[in-house]
């Protein structure tokens, strides 16, 4: 008999219909590694907050047909990594646990456990890890594991932003953009990552860091071609009245427009598409390019089911079998990742 290996693959979720929009908020809101203010401050700016924002974020997913397509997403990547590492000494599994949208933690965890996995490696669908996403992801699953009684030893994925199969992947894709623009001369390459407040970094927050790793590793993989590519990493999706980690992906269009540059936007902390691919970088930034005079707009795709992906994903998921602590799979020395020390003990 094969053992029977689970791989939980962890992503934000998206509301799944118009009635799910403003729940999904609050819970976003209500989770402290977003919202850093004790209970039940929390509980009441969430339920504020996700309440005035509802009906702008309905708008929002109408444009994807009501709700996110990231769950049947996930799935798809799920089927294609459960392909690629069929065939060897363990039977291999996918289980999707979304963090403020069903399926959550809670229903992976009891369907993993029901289906009598012996061993759980945890896969994050973000590149590079943050403690907003990764980290409150890794805490959640903790938790649902031990109220489901998943008592399966795990070996944790903690990050992977130069990971060889990530990285290539993306270079394909944007090489495959560079040449529907002829060539890149006259453009500029956006690298887009969701932002984070300035404060969040500075509390020791590796996000930034990796995402800046993450470009510059996609570039040189371009090798002769990325050597005088003009390319600038900036970040979206910025709310509310904090200060910003930058440079703002919408004041580099408006620059780029200024300037004549036509722009490749790759979004290099995605790796599924949803709504701040489709409609914030396509709809509305892509109106933005055309209001401030951007010659040209091109939209690199997120990575999705792309093969060297999903193979940097089973690669993965090997090395992590391999060891029973927390993984950073893209250093050579072995070690574990310091900002995940605390993590250690997840079981």
């Amino acid at each position: 008999m094969k053992k029977k290996v689970a791989i939980i693959l962890f992503n934000l979720g998206g509301p799944d219909g118009p009635d799910a929009v403003q729940p999904f908020l609050f819970n976003l809101f209500n989770d402290p590694a977003i919202i850093r203010v004790p209970n039940p401050i929390r509980w009441l700016i969430a339920k504020l907050v996700s309440k005035r924002r509802a009906p702008v974020a309905r708008e929002i997913y109408a444009e994807l047909g009501g709700g996110s397509p990231l769950v049947p997403l996930t799935e798809a990547q799920g089927k294609a990594l459960e392909e690629a590492l069929a065939g060897g000494e363990s039977e291999y599994r996918c289980f999707i646990a979304m963090r403020y949208w069903h399926p959550f933690a809670d229903e992976a965890a009891a369907a993993a456990k029901a289906w009598g996995a012996e061993e759980l490696v945890l896969l994050p669908l973000y590149p590079q890890y943050s403690t907003t996403t990764t980290e409150s992801s890794f805490r959640d699953w903790e938790r649902a594991a031990a109220k489901a009684g998943l008592a399966a030893p795990a070996r944790t994925v903690c990050c992977y932003p130069t990971e060889e199969g990530f990285v290539e992947g993306y270079a394909a894709l944007l090489s495959a953009a560079i040449g529907k623009a002829g060539g890149h001369e006259g453009f500029r390459v956006l690298f887009s990552a969701h932002g984070l407040p300035k404060k969040v970094i500075e509390q020791g927050d590796p996000y930034q860091a990796q995402v800046e790793q993450s470009c510059a590793a996609i570039v040189a993989k371009l090798g002769p071609a990325g050597r005088n590519l003009d390319w600038v990493t900036c970040y979206q999706s910025r709310v509310g009245p904090l200060e910003w980690i930058g440079p703002a992906t919408d004041d580099e269009i408006k620059r780029a427009g200024a300037e004549g540059k036509s722009l490749i936007v790759l979004p290099v902390a995605f790796v599924s598409e949803h709504s701040e691919t489709l409609v914030e970088l396509d709809k509305e930034y892509g109106h933005l390019a055309k209001e401030s005079g951007v010659p040209a707009y091109i939209r690199v795709p997120a990575l999705g089911t792309e093969p060297h992906f999903i193979e940097g994903l089973a690669r993965l998921v090997r090395a992590a079998q391999a060891r029973d602590n927390i993984l950073c799979p893209e250093d050579a020395a072995g070690h574990v990742c310091t900002k995940n020390a605390g993590l250690k003990t997840i079981r």
